[in-house]
């Protein structure tokens, strides 16, 4: 049995914040267990307190200090690597609670770029002032690339598929602090307290979440909600573990380790 569990939140645990089936269940036995677990998400709408509630009223009672997201973990790069500049953040939603070390600045002033999530909120303006700040030279970073999530109304267009253009007409390249940067796993283990090889990390996400993980030496677990396709599993390097769903876990943790099995 794993010592360790990092777990997705969006299209894992839940899909528009109402949970999926045996979610519920499977934090229940987590916690039965004894077993450490993180949420680690790249959500960028909701602050860690904001999802703490939400998962409050899907069912799910998490502690916010059990959060790592990609915005706290933006927080600490930034106030580290660019302190006392001003701060341009593009995003759509709120998570004022997790920067609030942070100095804010418009395009006029801003001395660094912080891209989070797209959305209605993020238009054309904001996107081309991004462009043209980076043009000059002021250092863009990302929460994260993912190119698409999950919504109850079907898959939406995510800031990765603006940064790549922003990239590609900037000819610069844009760092990311959030999933699947090897920092943030770190800080995630460090939050759990265990090695990488004694982690597993459950995500939908192939790449962000899955093949991410692994490249820093932790099990991926790959599930069959949320963003998963079928062409998932013709990658060239392949997740370790599939399950059907997150409800599908505690068996799978509980199978002695020769027992374990990639096709899930």
């Amino acid at each position: 049995m794993a010592r360790g569990v990092l777990l997705d939140i969006d299209g894992v645990l839940t899909v528009s914040w109402r949970p999926l089936p045996g979610a519920v269940e499977t934090m229940s036995w987590l916690r039965r267990h004894g077993i450490a677990y993180r949420l680690v998400t790249n959500t960028s709408s909701r602050s860690r307190r904001q999802i703490a509630a939400l998962l409050g009223d899907a069912g799910m009672e998490v502690d916010p200090a059990h959060i790592v997201t990609a915005v706290s973990s933006a927080a600490r790069y930034l106030s580290e690597t660019y302190p006392g500049r001003g701060c341009l953040l593009v995003n759509d939603g709120s998570v004022g609670d997790d920067l609030q070390d942070l100095e804010r600045a418009d395009p006029s002033s801003a001395g660094v770029v912080l891209l989070g999530g797209a959305g209605p909120g993020v238009g054309y303006a904001e996107l081309n002032a991004v462009f043209r700040l980076a043009m000059e030279g002021v250092p863009v970073v990302a929460l994260h690339r993912n190119t698409r999530f999950a919504t109850a109304d079907g898959p939406s267009l995510d800031m990765g598929a603006f940064i790549v253009g922003i990239e590609l007409a900037a000819s610069v390249e844009i760092s990311v602090v959030g999933k699947p940067a090897p920092a943030f796993f770190a800080s995630a283990l460090h939050a759990l307290g265990v090695g990488a090889d004694e982690a597993i990390m459950v995500g939908d996400d192939i790449d962000a979440d899955v093949l991410g993980s692994q490249a820093v030496g932790i099990t991926g677990v790959l599930v069959r909600t949320g963003k998963y396709r079928a062409s998932d599993l013709e990658r060239d390097t392949p997740p370790d573990l599939v399950i059907d769903s997150v409800a599908a876990l505690p068996e799978l943790l509980s199978r002695p380790a020769d027992e374990t099995r990639p096709d899930g």
